[in-house]
C-alpha cells in the first residue's frame, strides 16, 4: 500500500514538474507578453518576470518595447525642381501598445519600413534641392509626421527620423561647385571695390590736408624713404614729387629777361650784288649788260621755306 502511495506521489510530482516546465514563461524587463487563448486575446498583458500559461492552450507573444533603430534604404527620386537625387534615412521608433502591435498588423517592423520608404520618396518629390541640402530639420519633421500618422494605429510611435545623406549626380556637383566659386568671386570683387572706394576717399582727404600745408608732403616723402630704406636692399627707390616737376615746368615756360647789351655801330648800306647776264644774241662779250641781281626772298619762319630767283 505504501509503495502504491509513493508511486502515485512520484507520478503526480513528475506530472507537476512537466506541467510547470511546459507552462513557465519568462518575460524580460524590456518586453511585454501578449497571451492568446484559443486564438483569442486575453485582457491582461503580461509584464516582465516569471509568468505561467496553460500549455497547449495559451500562446505567449513577446513584444520588444525598446527603441528600434531601422535604416531606410536609399530611394531614388526627382525633386520639385527636376533634379535626380538619391536619399537615405534612419528611423527611430518603439512600441507603446503591445496588443495593437500583435493584433492590428501582421509584422509591425516590415510595415514601418515600407511606410518609411514611401514617405521618403514622397518628401523628395515635394521638396527642392536646396531644401534637401540646407533645410533638413523641416524635412525631418514632415517625414516624421507622415510616418507617425498610420503607425499610431499599430501601437507604434515614431521617436525620430533623420535624413542621412543626399547623393547627387557628378554633373550636378560640378555645376554647384562652379556656382559657389562664381558667387565667392563676386563677393570678393565687391569687397575689393568697396575697399578701393574707402581708400580713395581717405586719400582725397589726405591730399586736401597736404595741399594746405606743403611741408606735410615733404615729411611724408621722408617717411616713405625711411620705410623703404629699412629693408636690407642695395637699391633705393626715391619718389619724385609732382609739385617739383610743375615748378620746373613753370620755370621753363617763363625764362628770366636777358641783361642789356651796348648798341652796335651802324653798318653802311650795301648794294645788292650785280648778276652778269649773258645774252646769246650778242656777238661780243663786251656788249653784255651788267644788270643788278634781284634781292633774295626773305625766309618765311612760319613755313620754313626760302625764296629763290
Amino acid at each position: 500500500m505504501v509503495e502504491e502511495v509513493l508511486a502515485a506521489a512520484a507520478a503526480t510530482g513528475s506530472a507537476a514538474v512537466v506541467y510547470v516546465a511546459a507552462a513557465a514563461r519568462v518575460v524580460k524587463q524590456y518586453e511585454k507578453g501578449v497571451v492568446l487563448r484559443f486564438g483569442r486575446l486575453r485582457s491582461g498583458v503580461r509584464g516582465p518576470g516569471f509568468t505561467m500559461v496553460v500549455p497547449f492552450i495559451d500562446r505567449l507573444h513577446k513584444v520588444n518595447m525598446q527603441i528600434v533603430t531601422m535604416p531606410v534604404p536609399a530611394q531614388d527620386g526627382i525633386t520639385r525642381d527636376n533634379v535626380t537625387v538619391r536619399v537615405d534615412a534612419v528611423i527611430y521608433f518603439k512600441v507603446v501598445d503591445a496588443a495593437a502591435a500583435i493584433i492590428r498588423v501582421e509584422d509591425y517592423r516590415f510595415a514601418v519600413s515600407q511606410i518609411a520608404q514611401t514617405s521618403l520618396r514622397s518628401i523628395i518629390g515635394k521638396s527642392d534641392l536646396d531644401d534637401l541640402l540646407s533645410n533638413r530639420e523641416k524635412l525631418n519633421q514632415g517625414l516624421e509626421l507622415m510616418i507617425d500618422n498610420p503607425a499610431v494605429e499599430w501601437g507604434v510611435t515614431i521617436d525620430r527620423v533623420e535624413i542621412k545623406d543626399v547623393s547627387l549626380p557628378e554633373t550636378m556637383k560640378r555645376s554647384m561647385a562652379r556656382q559657389a566659386e562664381a558667387d565667392r568671386e563676386r563677393r570678393a570683387r565687391v569687397i575689393n571695390a568697396d575697399a578701393e572706394l574707402q581708400a580713395s576717399k581717405k586719400l582725397a582727404e589726405a591730399a586736401g590736408v597736404m595741399s594746405e600745408t606743403p611741408s606735410a608732403l615733404q615729411l611724408r616723402l621722408l617717411q616713405t624713404i625711411v620705410a623703404v630704406a629699412a629693408e636690407k636692399n642695395s637699391t633705393l627707390v626715391l619718389p619724385f614729387p609732382v609739385e617739383l616737376l610743375r615748378f620746373l615746368e613753370r620755370a621753363g615756360q617763363n625764362p628770366a629777361p636777358a641783361s642789356p647789351r651796348p648798341a652796335a655801330a651802324p653798318q653802311p648800306a650795301q648794294h645788292p650784288a650785280a648778276l652778269h647776264v649773258h645774252d646769246p644774241h650778242l656777238h661780243d662779250a663786251a656788249d653784255a649788260v651788267h644788270q643788278p641781281a634781284a634781292a633774295p626772298l626773305a625766309r618765311d619762319d612760319d613755313t620754313g621755306t626760302a625764296g629763290c630767283i
